[in-house]
């Protein structure tokens, strides 16, 4: 029977702080085409060779990383201990695929945790399921694999079990010698390779004995086929759903209609890991809008970055995600501790919600494109209303009763005689009842 009462308990702080950024690093940044070019090119190991030989980031600074992120309002990160491509950047007894062993000569892994913990964000390490350095991780035929075409490569024997043993080894040594981490984030499960032939119960159960609060996602299984959405999960399951690239259109539910915790993973471009030549950035406007959409749907925003070869954040990056930072400052009471809203979406934006003990609650109007004259507040009761006010500057926001309303039953409140919103990205009214 799965154990409802630890996992409440897990995810509290997850569906408080709402904003993560996802750190995709390693050896693909030098070739700079993004994280899946062993796969996509054919790279042979002995051909990625020269990355591990020549990686050495100078400009690696995890201090200025985490005040990036905290600067943005992110109040978690996750990083990528280990990518498909196996290197770890962690300091692991069981291969010499590290960090370690090149220029860097240090736990990349290590200084990072410090780093994050030291301004005060969670942190969350990615452990890749797959291994395309791994010897006894299947070649041939893989889908995914680089030498899933390579002839020399059919009829090849592979130790599965020998991978399974070295992969748990690892994952118990990032639960062991790291301190408390608050997110393990694996990814992934596809076709047959999904659940126990990962030995999948034994993995979670592994991790939260020496991990009691962790937080896991779902992609020990197939994501798609998630029995976190079914009757009842599994004990693998993982804490919540990880839709990528994509946010669901009405949240998520599970069989029985229960909304189901969620966080939606997104590049800030169009490739997780460092790609010179792809300068299709979100503008700040459109970051700041589908994270108040994740919120209004019961959802968290996991945002990622891919630091270049020497270890930097790209500029661009930094500089969308200083904007992001900015209009958190003065609305992330709408973000932090908000969850999806019990009354209809409006036409003009999105609604979060704030419930407060004692049973009082506080709704926050998204305004993402202006009404013409006053602003409707749908769902709200007028008798309820103990205050209307733009959360930016905390003003009162006057409710009006004339003309223009007398026919409607909705409450309306004046904004603003400026046809343009205060905040032309996102302006924010609060309702407290």
């Amino acid at each position: 029977m799965y154990d409802w009462n630890a996992y409440r308990e897990r995810i509290q702080w997850f569906e408080h702080d709402r904003f993560g950024m996802f750190i995709h690093w390693g050896l693909y940044a030098i070739p700079a085409k993004g994280e899946w070019l062993r796969s996509a090119e054919r790279v042979s190991n002995e051909d990625y060779q020269k990355y591990f030989d020549m990686f050495d980031p100078v400009d690696y600074h995890p201090r200025e990383w985490a005040r990036i992120a905290k600067d943005a309002g992110m109040k978690y990160a996750v990083l990528t201990a280990k990518h498909h491509d196996g290197f770890c950047l962690f300091d692991s007894a069981y291969t010499g695929y590290k960090a370690t062993n090149t220029k860097a000569g240090r736990d990349l892994v290590r200084e990072y945790l410090e780093a994050f913990r030291a301004e005060g964000l969670k942190v969350g390490l990615y452990y890749s399921l797959l291994d395309w350095h791994h010897e006894d991780y299947p070649h041939y035929g893989d889908p995914y694999h680089p030498m899933r075409e390579n002839e020399a490569y059919k009829g090849r024997q592979h130790n599965f079990d020998g991978y399974l043993e070295y992969m748990h080894r690892q994952v118990r040594e990032l639960c062991t010698n790291y301190g408390k981490l608050d997110l393990l984030w694996f990814d992934f499960s596809y076709d047959d390779m999904t659940g126990e032939r990962w030995r999948a119960t034994d993995l979670v159960r592994m991790a939260r004995s020496l991990q009691p609060h962790v937080l896991i996602d779902n992609r020990l299984e197939v994501a798609h086929q998630s029995s976190r959405l079914g009757d009842e999960p599994k004990e693998y399951a993982g804490d919540f759903v990880s839709p990528e690239q994509l946010l669901p259109p009405e949240g998520m539910r599970n069989r029985k209609g229960e909304p189901v915790l969620w966080e939606a993973c997104v590049t800030m471009n169009n490739n997780w890991g460092y790609h010179q030549n792809d300068r299709l950035f979100k503008p700040p406007s459109m970051i700041i809008r589908k994270l108040a959409e994740c919120v209004s749907k019961g959802g968290n925003l996991l945002l990622n970055v891919g630091p270049d070869a020497r270890g930097r954040i790209p500029g661009e990056s930094v500089r969308i995600l200083g904007e992001v930072g900015k209009w958190i400052k003065k609305n992330g009471e709408s973000v932090y501790g908000c969850g999806a809203a019990d009354i209809a979406k409006p036409d003009f934006g999105r609604v979060t919600l704030r419930k407060r003990p004692g049973g009082g609650k506080t709704y926050y109007f998204h305004i993402t494109e202006n009404t013409v004259g006053l602003l409707p507040l749908p769902g709200i009761p007028k008798e309820a209303i103990k205050s209307v006010r733009l959360l930016e500057t905390g003003a009162e926001l006057p409710c009006v009763n004339d003309f223009r309303t007398a026919h409607y039953d909705n409450v309306f409140v004046h904004v603003s005689d400026d046809p343009v919103l205060p905040d032309e990205t996102d302006t924010v009214v609060a309702v407290e009842l």
